[in-house]
């Protein structure tokens, strides 16, 4: 399944769009000499997570938020919308009603946007505060606090070595324990004491002993230095006892707005104190003694994953390599499904109008089909699904995650009616489709050699499907007959006529 890695010409523009918490982060870059070369960058403090309640996002927050990708999307215009990726973090996984807002945002984009999970969101951290650090063999522990997560990465050079996403950000913290922009030392012990507590969870893995050098990436972190560098307490970077002067510096105020400092904006007033609350626990439960901080961040890193993307270079290939490896599959059958998923998602792809990033993902699934045996032979499949679902699959958004899992629930057996009930509604008739495709290809698993299929002939017109075989090929392949005779009618019902010369 590999390929070999195709360089990307020199002059490529690239863009990589956050959809944070607290704000929305956009890098249109170029790539000159392997190098990426940031051409803009812009920022807007959306506060998206400041909008969700009871996990609805609410229409202000929409509103927003969809003004701000208005402004953006000029930008976006000069770019080739294949060398786009644009991502949804913390406020989007929570929000229940997310399509309300991606639905618009992608036809404001013209691009589709990945919400991912916790430990993807960062690890594409990682991989952008890496790209800023030198290239040394020391291992770093990177901290960055969002809008409405923190991200803990353990790594040495451009490899994460352990990812925790955490629930605790300083939009969220913000609304909790300074509601109003209020202040109080009260406020501040409590909002401390709860970031002390999530930390707690994963102090032994992230203790000092497993790692050299301690790195905080987002603007929570970069304000917190600025104000510790305005005050002359360092000249760069934190440590505990600048942090420590800073919060009772900040608690002499009793609003938000009384903030009033060099180099912090109005909107990250409100947060700032929820930040420190953050920042102050992460050291003490992880004894940091000192913090360097990077400009690299998420959007850094959703540049340098694009790349690899586009040189063939996909993360996705490792980790679903590494799945199949993980739960002791049958690799030559792994490697067979997909193969055969490929080949009819090719034959079929101009009419059935599959992208390149469709037939990738149908790949995916015939190679991870059968993972669930691991758990039961029987209805492996629904294993299987359930494992795609709910494993850590780094490069993969939440919505392929889905998307896999739904194909492979629906390679065999009866089809539950509620099955693709998750997707939204435009993308349910292609996912029908694959889905007929994958379960031909796992019905084809029984010809071994790929020579036996080089007499089949593949014609498709609109929702009809011929499959044609010579008459003794039937007689040599009688258990592959008797499943394609007897996937028609699933199939049908599926939308599609299978017919069989």
């Amino acid at each position: 399944m590999p390929t070999t890695p195709t360089p990307l010409p020199d002059g490529s523009v690239l863009a990589a769009l956050d959809l944070g918490s607290n704000s929305f982060h956009l890098i249109i870059a170029r790539l000159e000499h392997g190098e990426i070369r940031p051409i803009h960058t812009l920022a807007e403090k959306v506060q998206l997570g400041a909008g969700l309640e009871g996990r609805q996002l609410s229409e202000e927050a929409m509103e927003r938020g969809l003004a701000c990708l208005e402004r953006f999307a000029q930008l976006l215009q000069s770019v080739e919308p294949s060398r786009i990726r644009v991502v949804g973090t913390h406020t989007l996984r929570r929000a229940k009603n997310r399509r309300s807002f991606t639905d618009p945002a992608e036809k404001i984009l013209g691009v589709p946007i990945d919400v991912v999970y916790g430990r993807e969101e960062a690890r594409l951290v990682y991989l952008g505060v890496a790209h800023s650090l030198a290239d040394d063999e020391a291992s770093r522990l990177v901290v960055d606090i969002g809008g409405g997560s923190t991200e803990f990465i353990v790594g040495q050079r451009f490899e994460p070595i352990r990812l925790e996403s955490l629930q605790l950000g300083c939009v969220s913290y913000a609304k909790t324990f300074f509601p109003d922009g209020e202040i109080s030392k009260k406020a501040f012990a409590a909002a401390y004491e709860s970031a002390m507590v999530e930390i707690s969870h994963i102090r032994k893995q992230y203790s000092a002993k497993h790692w050299e050098e301690a790195v905080g990436s987002s603007g929570t972190f970069q304000a917190i230095e600025t104000l510790i560098s305005l005050e002359g307490w360092r000249e760069s970077g934190i440590d505990e006892k600048s942090l420590d002067k800073l919060r009772k510096r900040l608690l002499k105020h009793d609003h938000a707005d009384d903030i009033n400092y060099e180099g912090l904006s109005d909107k990250r007033r409100q947060v700032i104190m929820a930040g420190i609350a953050i920042a102050m626990a992460v050291f003490h439960e992880l004894r940091i003694d000192t913090m360097r901080i990077s400009s690299g961040a998420l959007r850094e890193g959703l540049i340098y994953d694009l790349v690899g993307r586009l040189q063939h270079e996909d993360v996705r290939e490792r980790s679903i390599t590494a799945l199949v490896a993980r739960y002791s599959t049958d690799t030559v059958e792994a490697e067979l499904v997909a193969e055969r998923t490929a080949w009819l998602a090719k034959a079929v792809a101009e009419t059935w109008d599959l992208t390149p990033t469709d037939i990738e993902l149908l790949t995916w699934a015939g190679a991870c089909h059968a993972i669930g045996t691991a758990i039961s032979a029987k209805h492996y499949n629904r294993h299987s699904a359930y494992l795609l679902e709910n494993c850590d699959l780094p490069g993969f958004s939440q919505g392929e995650q889905e998307l896999l899992a739904i194909l492979v629930r629906g390679q065999r057996g009866k089809l539950d009616n509620k099955l693709m009930d998750a997707l939204p509604e435009p993308g349910r008739k292609k996912t029908a489709l694959m889905m007929v495709l994958l379960r031909l290809a796992v019905v084809l698993k029984w010809v071994e050699s790929v020579e036996d299929l080089d007499e089949c002939s593949i014609a498709v017109e609109e929702t009809t499907l011929r499959l044609s075989f010579p008459d003794d090929w039937y007689e040599g392949h009688p258990l592959t007959t008797s499943e394609l005779r007897g996937a028609c009618g699933i199939i049908s019902q599926l939308g599609v006529t299978l017919k069989l010369d």
